[in-house]
C-alpha cells in the first residue's frame, strides 16, 4: 500500500526570523490528516518567545511582541509539548510533512537545547524519520520549472487551497495536501517506500544545496555557504 493512502502528520512553525541558531518560535502547529485530506487532529501553540519579535517577522505572520507577551504561553513549556507531539507522530510510524524541514526541525532542535528540553532526536534515539518535504521533492521531480517554490507557489501549481498563508495550522495542512497531489502527479514518489523516499530527499537536498551554493558564489557572494544537511542541521559545538 502506498503511503499516500494513509494518514499524514504535518508540522509548521512561525518564528522571529530565519536563523535557526538564534531565532525563536512564535506559533506552531502539529496536525494529523486523514487519507482524504481532512484534518483529524490538531494542536496549535502561541508562545511568548522571550525576545522582541522584529517588525519584519510580525508583518509576515501577524503576531506582535505585545500580543505574544500577553497571550502566549512560556516558551519552555510549549517547546516541550511541541517536541513531544512531533516525536509521538514519528514514533507511530506516520510520515511527518514539513515544508523546508531543514529550517523548522533545526530551529525546534535549537529551542530544545536552549530550554533544556529533550530534542526529537533524543526522544527517538535517531534523527527524525520519515520526513516528507514538499520543497525538496518538488525541486527534485521538476528541477527546471521556473518560478518560486514557496508554499503559496506550490499550492497554486498543484491546485491546493491556501486561505491563510503564514498561519502555522493553515501552512501545515496545505503542505500535507500538496505532498499528496505531488505524489499523485509524480507516481514514482507515491510508490516509493517511506525509508527510500526519506533517503532520496537526503541526497536531493544535498545536491540542491551544492547547486545553489555554486550559483550564489558565481553571481552574488564568492564566500556563500548553503547548508547541505537535511532534515536536520547538525548542532555546532
Amino acid at each position: 500500500m502506498s503511503w499516500i493512502s494513509g494518514p499524514l502528520v504535518a508540522f509548521d512553525l512561525e518564528t522571529t526570523g530565519t536563523d535557526v541558531e538564534t531565532d525563536r518560535i512564535v506559533t506552531a502547529a502539529v496536525v494529523r490528516l486523514d487519507p482524504d485530506g481532512a484534518v483529524a487532529e490538531e494542536r496549535t501553540w502561541l508562545l511568548d518567545p522571550g525576545v522582541a519579535i522584529p517588525e519584519q517577522a510580525s508583518a509576515i505572520h501577524g503576531i506582535s511582541t505585545e500580543h505574544a507577551r500577553t497571550h502566549g504561553v512560556p516558551a519552555v513549556s510549549a517547546v516541550e509539548e511541541i517536541a513531544r507531539a512531533v516525536a509521538d507522530g514519528l514514533r507511530s510510524g506516520t510520515p511527518l510533512v514539513v515544508m523546508n524541514a531543514r529550517y523548522d526541525l533545526s530551529l525546534l532542535d535549537r529551542e530544545c537545547r536552549r530550554h533544556g528540553v529533550e530534542s526529537i532526536s533524543e526522544r527517538l534515539g535517531d534523527a527524525p524519520s520519515p520526513v516528507i518535504d514538499p520543497l525538496v521533492i518538488d525541486k527534485h521531480v521538476d528541477k527546471y520549472r521556473k518560478g518560486k517554490r514557496a508554499l503559496y507557489a506550490l499550492c497554486a501549481h498543484y491546485g491546493v487551497s491556501l486561505d491563510d498563508a503564514h498561519d502555522a495550522k493553515a501552512d501545515a495542512v496545505a503542505a500535507a495536501r500538496v505532498v499528496r497531489r505531488m505524489a499523485e502527479r509524480h507516481r514514482p514518489v507515491g510508490a516509493m517506500p517511506l525509508a527510500d523516499l526519506h533517503d532520496l530527499q537526503v541526497r536531493a537536498a544535498a545536491e540542491q544545496s551544492v547547486s545553489l551554493q555554486a550559483y550564489l558564489r558565481r553571481t552574488a557572494d564568492p564566500a556563500a555557504v548553503v547548508e547541505p544537511a537535511w532534515p536536520l542541521i547538525p548542532r555546532s559545538r
